[in-house]
Parts: structure tokens; C-alpha cells; sequence
């Protein structure tokens, strides 16, 4: 749901005028993936940036946003960057040169917390938290929300918190509930809790199409929401 979130947020901030950058720091590039790029096929992706310095490989106007892709070279990086010195900053450093160009660069990270989520901390202003409204994702916000406050007082001081989004919410599961209301009680006080996004078929349906879900059903209530979340976004600046 992240990698689906970062592509349809980042449609939503082009529509409402922006210059978006969307950059793909997940090894599985399921991201480069729904913009219809063959991660197979590339021979240049963010991994050959952050590790030998090279201009980044920007795919220019796929609907609306400009990406840079990932395949699965980046998980070899990711083992590289172990003796790479002040490998934190590789990802800000790759990105310092064109940042201006753009009025938002969303960074699609993996789920879990190893370097390359590290260094997309340090390249960020603020951090869009998804939970699934299921246990296990919402016990495994602590660890992140300790990351960020890590990387807070260590590297990136600026660093903020964007929002939580409540994510695959079905609204007639009782555990659902439960872990929406959790959310709301113990994360308010830190951040803005944004409206659930519904779990819907909806989002797969458009990936397999290489389409954001305002362009394969408009109609789609979720999208409501996302324009919500985008607003929220847009605030920031």
C-alpha cells in the first residue's frame, strides 16, 4: 500500500499544479513498476546514483510526474554502501542538484529499516507514516517512529513528521476499528492522522494498468480521500 500511496499522492500534487519527483528506494522497484518501466530493462537506475555519483536517470512526464527508478541492483548496492563513507548522505547528495526543479520529490522506501530507509530519512524534509489498520503494522510504527527520532538528533535535524495515513481499512472488521481508534489515541498528539484509505481491489486493479487510481475510475471514492491526503501535503510547504 505505500509503493501505491506514494504513486497516487504524487498524481494528485501534479493535478493540483506541482512539479513532482517521485524516486524509487525499494529494491522490489514495484514503484517503477506501476509507472509501466521494466525494471529489467533499465540500465540506469537511483542505485548507480548513490553510489558512484552519477546524474540521476530521470523518466520525464509519466502521467504527470517525473520518477526515478529502482530494480533490484539496488539491493547489491545496499551491501555496498556498508563501507561507503558518510553513506547516510548519498541519497541528499544525489538529489541536491535537481531539488530545486521540483516542488515535491516523494521518496517510495522499503519496509523495512535498513540503510537505503535510512538514507531516505536523511534526504527527507518530513516522513507520511501508512499503517495498516492490523496489529502487526501498528506495533511496528514504535520502531519507526524511534528511527525518525533517531535520525532526528543525529543527522537530519529538520527532519518532521508529515501525517499518519490508516491504510487497508475495512470498516466492518472489529480489529480494524480497534487498531484505527489506537492510532488516533496515542498518535494525535505527535501528528495529524489523515482519514483511512479503504481497502479496495481498486488500487491493484489500476497498477496492473501502469495507471493512478484518479485516472483508471475517477469516480472511485478513494480518491476523495487521496485528494484529502494530498491537500494535507501541499500544507506543508
Amino acid at each position: 500500500m505505500k509503493t501505491s500511496l506514494t504513486m497516487n499522492l504524487g498524481y494528485q500534487l501534479s493535478q493540483r499544479g506541482h512539479k513532482v519527483l517521485l524516486a524509487d528506494m525499494d529494491p522490489q522497484a514495484s514503484l517503477t513498476v506501476f509507472f509501466g518501466l521494466e525494471p529489467a530493462d533499465l540500465e540506469n537506475t537511483i542505485a548507480e546514483s548513490i553510489l558512484n555519483g552519477e546524474p540521476l536517470p530521470i523518466h520525464f512526464s509519466i502521467h504527470s510526474v517525473d520518477i526515478i527508478p529502482s530494480n533490484i541492483t539496488l539491493s547489491a548496492a545496499e551491501i555496498q554502501l556498508t563501507s561507503v563513507m558518510a553513506r547516510e548522505w548519498q541519497l541528499k547528495s544525489a538529489l541536491e542538484p535537481i531539488e530545486a526543479k521540483y516542488d515535491f520529490i516523494l521518496i517510495d522506501s522499503p519496509p523495512s529499516l535498513g540503510i537505503l530507509s535510512i538514507l531516505g530519512l536523511v534526504a527527507s524534509t518530513h516522513v507520511l507514516i501508512p499503517i495498516q489498520t492490523q496489529y502487526k503494522s501498528y506495533k511496528g510504527t514504535e520502531l519507526l517512529l524511534d528511527s525518525i527520532k533517531q535520525v532526528k538528533m543525529k543527522v537530519n535535524s529538520q527532519l518532521g513528521i508529515a501525517g499518519v495515513v490508516p491504510t487497508i481499512y475495512a470498516s466492518g472488521n472489529s480489529q480494524d476499528n480497534a487498531i484505527l481508534d489506537a492510532i488516533k489515541q496515542n498518535l494525535s498528539s505527535i501528528t495529524h492522522i489523515f482519514p483511512p484509505v479503504p481497502r479496495s481491489t481498486a488500487f491493484a486493479d489500476a497498477s496492473m494498468e501502469h495507471l493512478p487510481l484518479a485516472i483508471y475510475n475517477p469516480k472511485h471514492p478513494v480518491v476523495n480521500v487521496l485528494e484529502e491526503i494530498a491537500g494535507g501535503l501541499e500544507n506543508l510547504s
